[in-house]
């Protein structure tokens, strides 16, 4: 029977031999868990414990009071929608709610009204502004299916504009310079190359590691996404691979040995691209949009690189494609040969 795994939650047997429970996240108390795992007693401790707040029957639960911002915040925090967002979604998604909770935790949800959301949301930056409204919106879906309010007035509220920046793609002497300061065979031309070939966000590529390859293809579950893809696996990639000892369930690890988190991996990745002298819009995300680029100027369909990047739509695909198009027909009206591309998938790295 598959054992149920879940984040910060330790087990022991105490000296009776009654295994006990308890949920630990660094720098926090440890909470006590009670019931079997999966159980809706277990389920409900550790979703509050979760979110920071104390279990249903905890010592001082009595102070969340029912009908309040802090009431419906716990519930969802425990609700079938919340949990089935992907991990990162949910980290977001408290952030936001958190925040809620210390403003007008005590406030009576019921009296939420427009003018107030729109008041909060009115001095945050405009991507800033649409992701807190598309939280609140989710929180009020909740509070209108459990009958703590009659409607949703965030569902009212247009989200403002703003013009979404995109990641730098890297050039094709920007590959080159981080690629002659790491030579194949250390972690951060692994890295980079992890990255680079396999167009995937830092939380995949963290993740990956020898169990993740057969019969020469690269299989990936997208954290964020849920999609499951496989993927050839690129000669210059496998050369990377090949070159760089591993000893760990990841390809890479941090000093400790021990697998990155996203934000850790990030910030060691800048120190990578600093030491290298690779300016500050250099990052390990734009590398994504690099080789979504590649594969569009070498004439990669839209559809082909939605495959290899796992994007849910041709939408955020066709400003890579429609770019290489623009190009590509300019130079053939004036009998121009294709240049080469910024970084072509085919060419061999050293």
């Amino acid at each position: 029977m598959a054992r149920l795994r879940l984040e910060f939650v330790h087990e022991y047997r105490d000296r009776h031999g009654k295994p006990r429970r308890y949920f630990r996240r660094r720098g926090s108390k440890r909470i006590p868990l009670p019931g079997l795992p999966g159980s809706t007693e277990f389920m409900e401790a550790y979703q509050a414990a979760l979110a920071g707040v104390s279990a249903p029957n905890a010592i001082g639960a009595s102070r969340t009071k029912p009908g309040t911002m802090n009431a419906a915040i716990v519930g969802y925090y425990q609700s079938v929608a919340f949990r089935e967002l992907a991990s990162g979604t949910q980290r977001k998604y408290r952030h936001v709610l958190e925040h809620m909770r210390n403003e007008v935790g005590e406030r009576q949800i019921a009296g939420l009204e427009q003018s107030l959301i729109v008041k909060r949301l009115s001095p945050l930056k405009p991507a800033a502004s649409r992701n807190w409204l598309k939280v609140i919106r989710a929180l009020l879906d909740f509070a209108v299916a459990e009958g703590f309010r009659t409607n949703n007035p965030a569902r009212d509220i247009r989200p403002r504009k703003y013009k979404e920046q995109s990641h730098h793609a890297w050039t094709a002497e920007e590959i080159a310079q981080f690629e002659a300061y790491y030579p194949i065979g250390s972690a951060p031309r692994l890295a980079f190359a992890l990255l680079l070939y396999t167009m995937q966000r830092r939380g995949d590529v963290i993740r990956m590691g020898p169990q993740h390859i057969r019969d020469g293809e690269i299989y990936i579950k997208q954290q964020k996404t849920g999609a499951e893809l496989v993927l050839p696996i690129r000669p210059e990639l496998q050369a990377v691979i090949d070159a760089t000892p591993c000893r760990h369930l990841t390809f890479l690890t941090a000093d400790s040995g021990r697998p990155f988190t996203g934000d850790y991996f990030s910030r060691q990745f800048r120190e990578w691209c600093d030491a290298a002298g690779l300016p500050g819009s250099c990052n390990a995300h734009g590398l994504r949009h690099t080789g979504a680029y590649r594969l569009a100027n070498d004439r990669a369909t839209a559809h082909q690189v939605m495959a290899w990047g796992g994007w849910k739509s041709l939408q955020q695909v066709q400003r890579y494609t429609k770019a290489a198009d623009q190009r590509h027909n300019a130079r053939q009206a004036v009998g121009l040969d294709r240049e080469q591309p910024v970084a072509n998938l085919t060419s061999k790295s050293g």
